[in-house]
């Protein structure tokens, strides 16, 4: 049995409707893709489900997604995003990988053991916050820990207005905590390292197993990699949720207004430095060190913060110097198109 979808079940909101001619909404159907694979994604649209292959030529798309397809089931156009996460691919491959499009609330997930680590907390807050979408630290495995509320107090210190989320996964009824964001149309998305209970905690909210789980290893408490693809998954509450797999590496780029969000405090003491391009070291009539030698500001957080800036600008700059060797490429194999047809004509 083939099942329908309202575009408002979807997650669809005015900001997509708004980009649509009269012509399209009567003419095309509206999709968005659910899942993704290698060479095509998964779309569900006002008709159903169908699988739409990727070809050259296409806009790059990611799960997310909105676009419009004709009556034969062909791509016409993908919609402007409302939001976009992204990062440098993993490793020394020079190219920037999507991660998940048009999210409403996203689901920083951090365990409670050896894995819980701060800085990484602030890498996924910048991400968060360079596309102004709302961010809420889930920290799971709280059974497994003694003071939960111990770490939930340091993720507090970061930002007083930060939601923070303590839960068991297997316990409903503390997994519900998160049914605020989970509202009928709202899409969240979930972005945590691998093995910190991201599949355990989806299988709680949806409401059954839809992701497979894996125990974590005694010797380290880091959990073996579960989630392969990324994919959308309709919860009892009305509200999709966008799981995607774990991340060893998530390396910024292109992301400064995000961390200069995400550290707020800092730049608000750069500006009461004596001098306007003090680089917080040893200058005198520096705000920021004389905050760190009053207690009010923690080393650990500056040494992130300029770490997170050196890392945004040389990615952003090597993407950058890629995207220009690409557009060279391009306007040489048109040249040497050109002149092909050229003599074709001859």
């Amino acid at each position: 049995m083939t099942h329908s979808y309202s575009p408002s079940q979807l997650g669809w909101q005015p900001f997509f409707q708004q980009q649509l001619t009269l012509e399209e909404w009567d003419q095309y159907d509206i999709a968005r893709v659910v899942a993704q694979h290698r060479s095509t994604v998964d779309l569900l649209t006002t008709t159903g489900k169908q699988t739409l292959p990727l070809v050259p030529g296409m806009p790059a798309m990611t799960v997310g997604d909105w676009i419009l397809l004709d009556t034969t089931g062909k791509f016409h156009r993908r919609l402007e995003r409302l939001s976009l996460f992204s990062r440098k691919a993993a490793g020394s491959k020079i190219s920037t990988q999507l991660i998940a499009a048009n999210v409403d609330t996203l689901f920083v997930v951090c365990s409670l053991n050896q894995d819980f680590n701060l800085n990484r907390i602030e890498r996924y807050l910048a991400l968060a916050n360079d596309t102004d979408v709302e961010a809420v630290i889930v920290l799971t495995k709280a059974d497994c820990c003694l003071n939960p509320q111990q770490y939930a107090q340091q993720v507090q210190m970061l930002d007083p207005h930060l939601m923070v989320i303590t839960v068991n996964s297997l316990d409903l009824s503390e997994v519900r905590k998160l049914e605020p964001w989970c509202r009928a149309g709202k899409t969240v998305a979930l972005l945590g390292s691998s093995g910190v209970g991201k599949s355990t905690l989806i299988n709680s909210l949806a409401g059954g197993a839809v992701q497979q789980t894996a125990a974590i290893r005694e010797d380290d408490d880091k959990g073996r990699h579960t989630t392969t693809g990324r994919s959308i998954h309709f919860l009892p509450t009305g509200g999709l949720l966008l799981d995607t797999p774990g991340m060893r590496e998530l390396q910024l780029a292109d992301c400064e207004h995000g961390i200069v969000d995400t550290f707020k405090e800092i730049s608000d003491l750069a500006t009461q430095c004596q001098f306007s391009d003090c680089h917080h070291q040893h200058e005198p009539g520096c705000a920021v060190r004389s905050a760190i030698e009053a207690g009010k500001l923690d080393e650990r957080r500056l040494s992130n913060y300029f770490k997170l800036m050196r890392e945004q600008n040389r990615n952003g700059a090597t993407l950058a110097e890629k995207r220009a060797q690409d557009r060279k490429l391009g306007r040489y194999y048109r040249s040497v198109l050109s002149e092909v047809h050229r003599r074709k004509k001859r």
